[in-house]
């Protein structure tokens, strides 16, 4: 596997541009940094929430940060928490476990998206599997992007 079927045919849908960029098997945000050699500030990860009534948002933040789960809630209003992993591989079935692309619109999920990312010119995103990233410039992120919330919800990770 390479780029998610859902991922692939929202991309060419929206006549998103991108480059693949392979790297080694990893396993994580930072990991992935590591294996392709890019700034992990550079590369968008997916955390996936749930609120009370099952509604479920995809927070999008860069892999060097850690979601702040309170913080989002109140700039939304909302009682988001960590949703079950076993529910995470139902959602996204064409992808290698834990290899969300942060792309909710592929998946029919809504997105709010940190503010950090709508400043790089450039952000990498996970393709569906643990072996290849995605290049998309500003202009397709934030066409990506077009349909989420923004606001900044992340904060340092504390090694």
């Amino acid at each position: 596997m390479t780029i998610s079927t859902r991922l692939n045919e929202y991309l060419d849908k929206n006549n998103i541009a991108y480059k693949t960029v392979p790297h080694f098997h990893s396993t994580g945000s930072i990991s992935t940094a590591v294996a392709s050699s890019i700034h992990p500030k550079n590369i968008a990860k997916a955390v996936l929430l749930v609120d009370h009534d099952g509604h479920k948002v995809m927070a999008v933040l860069p892999a060097d940060k850690k979601i702040c789960i309170s913080t989002l809630n109140e700039k939304f209003n909302a009682s988001y928490q960590l949703i079950k992993e076993k529910d995470i591989y139902n959602l996204f079935a064409d992808c290698d476990e834990g290899a969300i692309p942060p792309v909710g619109g592929a998946f029919n999920i809504t997105v709010v998206c940190d503010d950090l990312l709508d400043t790089l010119d450039g952000v990498y995103i996970e393709a569906g599997d643990h072996q290849t990233l995605l290049q998309v410039d500003h202009e397709a992120f934030k066409s990506i992007m077009a349909n989420a919330k923004h606001a900044r919800f992340s904060e340092e990770m504390l090694h």
